[in-house]
């Protein structure tokens, strides 16, 4: 059976934890994947204990540019694992250490020190969508289901993905998708701001592969003043945005950028 394209020739990082799979490339670009395709991928404590261990690890790659989210077999995540989502409510302690886990891998996504696109196919709901809206952007499946489903668990949403969900799509919007609880389609997430391009199943690995490969070529100083900035309270913007403006006036991307504007040739960042 052929290896999927997102992961065809990368090399495995070691597992930090069971269904979760960290894959880099030569290209500049890294693939982490959740992997448990007997549950869609659901999402189990030890993962979200992992995520921020394994992104620290991809963030400190040398050869890292850009980051994929996705997930095995043609799904995105169903969300936590409602078993263990079950027992953890059991207890109201042990909720709440559960939901602090989950806000901390979802925190540890959002502040990866490069691009994040989330690779969207079949089911992203609850948790899965939590982790999608934390990256930077969503490539999605025509036929994705997408939702955030609490208010059929009887679960209230933490403050931290509800008020990410409230940024990127706007109020009113996330009220519809958290009172609701509805799944929505690929097509439908478009409008509703929770993709930025939504592509045929069969295109969408392609499509996020050659948009993940182009930004591997552009200025990791515009690109990381522009994610700092924008992912900053308004406030703190300039301050966010500092860093960057002085490895913008120290470092060699302008130079080299306005020289090969010049010359007739794609800059080498």
């Amino acid at each position: 059976m052929d290896q999927p394209l997102l992961t065809r020739d990368r090399s495995a990082l070691p597992a930090q934890a069971e269904g979760l799979n960290a894959y880099v490339g030569d290209d500049g670009v890294a693939v982490l994947e959740f992997a448990r395709p007997h549950r869609r991928n659901a999402v189990t404590l030890a993962i979200w204990q992992a995520l921020p261990k394994v992104l620290r690890q991809l963030a400190e790659h040398e050869g890292v540019r850009v980051l994929l989210l996705t997930g095995a077999d043609n799904t995105f995540s169903a969300g936590a694992d409602i078993a263990e989502l079950a027992e953890a409510y059991g207890d109201p302690d042990s909720a709440q250490a559960y939901h602090a886990v989950n806000v901390a891998a979802e925190e540890a996504l959002a502040a990866f020190p490069r691009p994040t696109l989330a690779v969207v196919h079949g089911a992203c709901v609850g948790g899965g969508c939590q982790l999608a809206v934390a990256c930077d952007l969503r490539f999605v499946a025509e036929d994705a289901r997408i939702g955030i489903t609490p208010a059929k668990l009887g679960v209230v949403y933490w403050e931290v993905p509800t008020v990410r969900l409230g940024r990127l799509v706007g109020p009113a919007r996330a009220k519809y998708l958290l009172f609701s609880g509805e799944l929505v389609s690929g097509r439908e997430a478009l409008p509703l701001g929770l993709a930025e391009r939504v592509l045929p199943d069969a295109e969408l690995d392609a499509a996020a592969l050659d948009f993940a490969r182009l930004l591997t070529r552009r200025s990791t100083h515009t690109i990381g003043g522009a994610k700092a900035v924008l992912n900053a309270p308004p406030e703190h913007a300039a301050e966010a945005l500092a860093p960057w403006l002085l490895r913008s006036r120290e470092g060699s991307d302008v130079r080299e950028g306005l020289a090969a504007f010049m010359e007739g040739r794609p800059a080498r960042f």
